[in-house]
């Protein structure tokens, strides 16, 4: 029963963020035409960072009323493979994954149904620009990258929290920025899935090996590297 909740509160979170994270690109515009910055880069980066980590706050807020849910199956994997989610098994991430691909079905559903015209041109999510494996490579060392930078600046950088979402979020604008050219990117199986469904190219293979397994895989590795450079003290058994 508890991994079945965690699925439906998986699949909830995932249409939330799938349905929210095209606005980012439409706020950002917004924001920067009203305070008349659209001509400096920089200036529309710091608006897309700030509104991503009120993103990830009220994310991150929700996910904690659903009991942990996650809208992310790399990161999932990340703190599974870092030895930090004890309540996860393979078993509960083989219900809670497919949850969270509806979860972004639904999202990009709905975003495709209430997006005004105008602004419709941001909606397609990501899409493949390299060859297959160059493709795979890239999403996997971005998402190696983000899943990596995840764990360091949540569980060793600033105490503040603030920070640390704003930091996730500026590592996460940067690595977009990189990875247009190549994928996208996504850094997330199930946002991807729900815009490949839309587009009706979800049965493909390059679906899969680039979004789900080459991220997958690197979310593993991100998980070890983590351990093994930050490993957990070894707990001393006093004499009797």
């Amino acid at each position: 029963m508890g991994v079945i909740k965690s699925a439906i509160g998986d699949a909830v979170l995932t249409s939330m963020w799938v349905f929210t994270l095209p606005l980012l690109r439409v706020f950002t515009g917004t924001i920067a035409a009203y305070l008349g910055v659209e001509s400096i880069p920089l200036a529309g980066l710091l608006i897309t960072i700030n509104l991503i980590t009120l993103m990830v706050l009220c994310f991150s807020f929700v996910g904690t009323l659903f009991g942990g849910a996650s809208f992310n199956p790399s990161s999932t994997v990340s703190f599974y493979a870092a030895g930090l989610r004890p309540d996860s098994t393979l078993l509960s991430m083989a219900v809670r994954f497919p949850a969270q691909a509806v979860g972004g079905v639904a999202g990009a559903k709905a975003i495709l149904q209430v997006m005004p015209d105008k602004y419709k041109y941001v909606l397609g999510g990501p899409s493949l620009k390299v060859d297959l494996h160059t493709g795979a490579i890239a999403e996997g060392v971005l998402t190696f990258v983000l899943s990596l930078a995840l764990l360091v600046i949540m569980l060793k950088g600033p105490k503040n929290p603030l920070v640390k979402v704003w930091l996730v979020g500026a590592v996460t604008v940067g690595l977009v920025i990189n990875g247009g050219k190549y994928t996208g990117p996504s850094m997330n199986p199930a946002n991807a899935f729900g815009w490949a469904y839309v587009n009706n190219w979800h049965t493909s293979w390059e679906l899969y090996y680039v979004y789900w397994i080459g991220p997958l895989i690197a979310s593993v590795f991100a998980g070890w590297v983590f351990r093994l450079l930050f490993p957990k003290p070894l707990i001393k058994h006093k004499k009797a």
